[in-house]
């Protein structure tokens, strides 16, 4: 695959130089010369009156042969993995074994190798562990760098990542490079017949769900919101082996340096680690209502969630909203007060444990995801539910 120039069809015309947006091509003896840095967007090719400038590119034959095994990029932050990267691993190891293909987690960092054990607890086959002083902080070029090599060398059909703050910023880059298909934020994942990765997201708003696939490239590229998937059992007696990776990267190739690391201190809404979520929605008419929610979860020892309703009528801040536009959460009680369920709710909790309703509209869509379903004014019920669990605490 590349792009070429045909001298003897070339007749120093310029018409490609303005064509170029990354300014690479230049004129030698009157013949158009392509510089290195060229992403083949085809600009010079369609402006060319002479058709003298050709790209090659691989079919799609080509562009899927060798790849095999299914790999989960391994996200950590102050030490520790974050959730998303165990749930990965789960999910990939349901994939690999579909596909009777073998499970890679890749680790990058510095000193991180401590990580790579407890991946093969969770369901990896192996870890491919790339260390360098230069990959202690996160960065996109350096990330993005280490885990395109490998992806080259190695081949894998399928690489998932969490839909995460880093996540988001390095799959799109990686993808790029490997001119190969992503779909974010998929909430589903599943093999077809045909072995392609079926990438189920929210789409047009949250409207519809979406299955998508990538049957032309490779690797197929997904990234998964947290708490969908479900986190595995910890088998302490599972072998892997350990793969450390030579790590070609200089400081050359990293661009941004963080020189300061500052942390806010702030009051946090947990709604990822919650165990118990007590939502509210338009039902509760207004912002003094929410003393009901907040009242309810105190007594179980819970979290405050929303719907975006309630936070675009701003009765509570964004930190609490739950759904596609807010935070995907999977407790083991979620208790949705005065909520519909539009789809775009149901998407960000309706992998919860257990799912308690309370509405008053009996054909409301939250009923029909609900572990049980109270038909009622939340205004009466809510309140007995707190006079009755006060009683028992």
């Amino acid at each position: 695959m590349g792009i070429s120039v045909l001298k003897e069809k070339c007749i120093g015309c310029e018409a490609c130089l303005s064509s170029c947006p990354f300014g690479i091509i230049q004129m030698e003896d009157d013949i158009a010369m392509i510089g290195e840095g060229c992403s083949l967007c085809g600009s010079c090719v369609d402006v060319c009156p002479v058709e003298a400038i050709v790209i090659e590119r691989e079919t799609p034959a080509e562009k899927m042969s060798g790849y095999k095994g299914v790999w989960v990029f391994a996200e950590h932050r102050d030490n520790r993995l974050v959730s998303v990267t165990y749930e990965l691993v789960s999910a990939g190891r349901v994939l690999a074994d579909k596909l009777n293909q073998r499970l890679g987690v890749v680790l990058i960092g510095k000193d991180v190798s401590g990580f790579a054990q407890e991946l093969i607890g969770y369901g990896a086959d192996e870890v491919y562990v790339a260390e360098d002083p230069l990959l202690e902080s996160y960065s996109d070029d350096g990330y993005t760098k280490v885990m395109v090599d490998l992806i080259r060398k190695h081949k894998p059909e399928i690489l998932l990542i969490g839909a995460t703050i880093v996540g988001r910023s390095l799959s799109p880059r990686v993808a790029a490079r490997l001119q190969t298909g992503l779909t974010a934020d998929c909430t589903g994942l599943d093999i077809d017949e045909n072995n392609n990765l079926l990438q189920t997201r929210p789409a047009f708003g949250g409207n519809i769900m979406a299955t998508i696939i990538s049957p032309n490239t490779r690797p197929q590229m997904a990234t998964v919101r947290p708490k969908v998937m479900k986190k595995a059992e910890f088998n302490p007696d599972r072998a892997g082996t350990i793969i450390p990776v030579e790590v070609n990267l200089s400081s050359g190739d990293i661009h941004t340096r963080i020189l300061e690391v500052v942390k806010e201190v702030k009051e946090r809404v947990n709604l990822d680690e919650a165990e118990i979520i007590v939502s509210g929605g338009r039902g509760l008419q207004n912002k003094e209502n929410f003393k009901l929610i907040r009242e309810l979860a105190d007594v179980l020892n819970g979290t405050v969630g929303a719907s975006r309703a309630a936070v675009d009528a701003e009765w509570i801040s964004h930190h609490h909203q739950v759904g596609q536009t807010g935070k995907t959460v999977c407790p083991k009680l979620y208790i949705a007060c005065g909520i519909s369920g539009a789809i775009q709710h149901l998407a960000g909790m309706q992998s919860s444990d257990c799912i308690v309703a309370i509405n008053k509209d009996p054909d409301a869509p939250i009923f029909d995801v609900a572990t049980y379903g109270i038909v009622g004014d939340l205004f009466e019920v809510v309140p007995k539910l707190i006079s009755r669990l006060s009683e028992t605490v």
